[in-house]
């Protein structure tokens, strides 16, 4: 009489066809976990702006208020900017904003215009 493991070893069915859909089990845990890895990274560096509000002084500059969010302690660097009606860049400054201990920090910052402006904003900031 044939036993399993004859027919086995005779027909090719032996062990090994599992063996790539363990490898390609492991590779694919481990992409996630990547992937995971990656957005909690990201996550904890983000800096978030909220504009409070702005003031047009005159037709040369502007007065924004700001928010930043950031992680406690970060240095932050935030580009602003005035646009006219058109939306066309009128005024623009770099600002540096030290680390504190909050993760909010209110700001006012007056942005030099070369034309009259109607509105500020705040155009993108970053972990220094």
């Amino acid at each position: 009489m044939t036993t399993a493991r004859e027919l086995e070893e005779r027909y090719g069915r032996t062990g090994r066809r599992r063996m790539p859909w363990i490898v390609a089990g492991v590779v694919a845990a481990a992409v996630v976990i990547g992937f995971g890895w990656m957005t909690v990274t990201s996550s904890m560096s983000a800096v978030d702006a909220d504009e409070l509000g702005f003031d047009v002084v005159d037709e040369h500059s502007v007065t924004l208020r700001f928010q930043v969010t950031a992680p406690g302690g970060s240095d932050v660097i935030c580009a602003v900017e005035a646009q006219d009606e058109e939306f066309g860049v009128v005024g623009w400054k770099i600002v540096e904003i030290p680390g504190g201990e909050s993760h909010a920090q209110a700001l006012s910052v007056s942005i030099p215009t070369v034309a009259l402006a109607t509105t500020g904003l705040v155009n993108t900031c970053w972990v220094a």
